[in-house]
């Protein structure tokens, strides 16, 4: 594999990476509404499940992306209204507080299975790689380890486009004094409905 090949690689990465969508959406949405923890912990999971769905492109598992494919839309239908389902609780506790504190901080867990579910809910990541992975491979060379490599580079690019603007969102957050918080939540909820309405009219690629 050339370093142009995998330059323009890279490059499409980025693109991709922020291009807006649920990941994204949901990734914003719980930095916005918990800080740097909450944002990076969702990183987390939402890293797991698309490294999960790349592995399965990558290594060319058909069955698996036959039975995503066929399952599109309860899968993507499933993703969304979870996303909806965690918007509608974020407005509702920045509209109803409960003392003096907006939003009841999540454990690490629930943030975490937020994002890995919601990776994992977007069927179309893997049917898009499945089709996007091949065309960077050089037909004259074993595709398997370049399959890995690029693999490996869609991860790392994603990440660190994610944890960039993550950062970012985390450091201007602690600006705000405690009476703006309360608007970060009901942005955070818009937020994910964003997110869920997104996931919901994805089609079939």
């Amino acid at each position: 594999m050339s370093m142009g090949i995998l330059a323009a690689f890279v490059a499409a990465c980025i693109f991709l990476a922020i291009t807006p969508g649920p990941n994204m959406s949901l990734i914003i949405a719980n930095t916005s509404a918990h800080g740097l923890r909450g944002g990076l912990w969702t990183l987390a999971g939402s890293t797991t499940g698309f490294s999960i769905l790349v592995g399965i492109a990558a290594l060319g598992m058909t069955s698996v992306m036959v039975l995503m494919a066929d399952w599109f839309d309860v899968i993507r239908w499933l993703g969304a209204a979870y996303l909806v389902y965690l918007g509608a609780r974020q407005l509702y506790a920045a509209l109803y507080p409960t003392g003096t504190q907006t939003v009841r901080l999540p454990r690490s867990g629930a943030l975490y299975v937020n994002g890995l579910v919601v990776s994992l809910s977007n069927p179309k990541v893997l049917l898009f790689l499945g089709a996007f992975l091949p065309q960077f491979v050089d037909p004259t060379q074993p595709p398997g380890a370049q399959l890995a490599i690029l693999a490996a580079v869609f991860v790392v690019t994603l990440v660190a486009v994610d944890l960039s603007y993550t950062l970012l969102l985390a450091r201007a957050r602690r600006a705000f004094t405690a009476r703006h918080t309360r608007v970060l939540d009901g942005i955070a909820g818009g937020l994910l409905l964003v997110g869920g309405a997104l996931l919901a009219t994805l089609r079939r690629p």
